[in-house]
């Protein structure tokens, strides 16, 4: 395996405006202190504000524009070129679309982007809310880590640049795709704070250490009394 440094993406998650751009703001790097890497903006804010917003708020900030598209072929293709213009860092499709519809949404990539902005493509393979049992209502009758691994392997094959999986699948994921894919976890919950709705979950570092490229925290920064300290800490524990 080959040394990363793992960075941290700070989910704005929120349906006010004024509010995604004040935590935006204070999660930056700064001289004195360090900060988020990049920001997420997902369903929430995009359906509540529209896409207009979406690029107000992220502003010159990387964004990682969390749709988490899932449709026909087409549809997600199509859907894809209407999000050029965003400029998104990176794009979220579900891997349990198929081989077709992600082969659908690479082409798509390639064919709307320009070459140096096209957005890092990553593949949803089961959400950090999922346990074996919510999987068993939904007819899969694998682990968690199985099904993430058979998804996460469908999803490289067919275009895919990366993945996203809880901390849980790291491991077994690195064993079985290598250095290849690009591995976002959401799920993260510094040490000391409430887990909240999500099921599989390590610490910063624990992601960083088990092979993370970047990491999603939300509520443990945004609903923090100091957003700003409360990210200047989770990238100083990825700095080591």
């Amino acid at each position: 395996m080959t040394a990363r440094r793992t960075r941290l993406i700070v989910a704005l998650d929120t349906k006010d405006t004024d509010q995604a751009r004040a935590w935006r703001a204070q999660t930056a790097a700064s001289d004195v202190r360090p900060g988020a890497d990049a920001v997420k903006l997902g369903l929430e804010f995009t359906y509540a504000r529209g896409l207009d917003a979406v690029r107000d708020v992220a502003g010159d900030r990387p964004l990682f524009l969390d749709l988490k598209l899932h449709d026909i072929p087409n549809t997600v293709a199509s859907a894809i070129g209407s999000l050029a213009a965003m400029r998104p860092a990176m794009l979220t499709i579900h891997a349990a679309g198929g081989h077709a519809m992600i082969a659908a949404a690479r082409a798509a990539v390639d064919d709307a982007f320009p070459v140096d902005a096209r957005p890092i493509l990553l593949a949803v393979t089961v959400l950090t809310s999922m346990d074996a049992e919510a999987l068993r209502e939904t007819g899969v009758s694998d682990t968690p880590r199985g099904q993430v691994v058979r998804l996460g392997t469908l999803a490289m094959a067919a275009g895919a640049d990366g993945l996203v999986c809880s901390s849980h699948e790291i491991a077994p994921l690195r064993d079985r795709l290598g250095d290849r894919p690009v591995l976002v976890v959401p799920g993260i919950r510094p040490a000391g704070t409430a887990a909240g709705d999500q099921k599989r979950i390590m610490t910063p570092i624990e992601a960083s250490r088990a092979g993370a490229d970047w990491i999603v925290v939300g509520r443990p920064i945004t609903t923090a009394a100091d957003p700003a300290a409360a990210a200047a800490a989770i990238a100083a524990e990825l700095a080591g």
